[in-house]
């Protein structure tokens, strides 16, 4: 079945970004797994079909195709890596789960991009906002309401510390909202 969307190789010709196998094969891995590390786009692609791709070349390539407006970077508090994706072009945001990692998408949250008005700009003109919405997901919930038995105020088991989680991540968390004048 064919997509209604143009191919990366077409997509890539027509930005005059020279057609590799290691690009096709990150951004094929991408449109399968948003919100990959280098890492794990690496582990992703299969070993057959691409001999010799390492983080650190994958890494390189992105921010190449960060530049050609192929990808886009996401950084999210409290993740060691950096994550990516091919959904560009837009000033979507993400969800985070604070105990397992798990990111989503969330389309813009009102009217036309930049989604918030800041009081103050500061003199310069605002060309997107990054928001990140953290919370716990259902699954991750539900493990631990079995594992203590015990549901928060909102009716969300959360252990009392990030340790009892099992994780470095901390056991809630609220909204960050961060505002920025980065060209995408």
């Amino acid at each position: 079945m064919s997509s209604p969307r143009r191919s990366w190789r077409e997509r890539l010709r027509e930005a005059h970004v020279r057609v590799t196998s290691q690009r096709l094969a990150v951004l094929h891995t991408l449109d399968a797994h948003p919100h990959s590390t280098a890492a794990e786009i690496v582990g992703f692609v299969d070993a057959k079909e691409m001999d010799a791709l390492t983080v650190q070349g994958a890494y390189v390539m992105l921010q190449q195709l960060e530049a050609a407006s192929f990808v886009r970077r996401v950084n999210l508090p409290d993740s060691a890596s950096v994550h990516w994706e091919t959904r560009v072009g837009d000033n979507h945001h993400h969800v985070q789960c604070v105990m397992c990692g798990r990111i989503e998408d969330v389309d813009c949250v009102v009217g036309q991009a930049p989604c918030l008005t800041p009081a103050d700009t500061h003199g310069m003109r605002i060309l997107e906002a990054q928001i990140v919405f953290r919370g716990i997901c259902e699954s991750c919930a539900g493990r631990l309401k079995d594992d203590t038995g015990d549901a928060g105020a909102d009716g969300v088991a959360v252990a009392s510390s990030p340790s009892e989680s099992g994780t470095d991540r901390p056991a809630r968390a609220g909204l960050q909202t961060t505002v920025g004048a980065r060209p995408s």
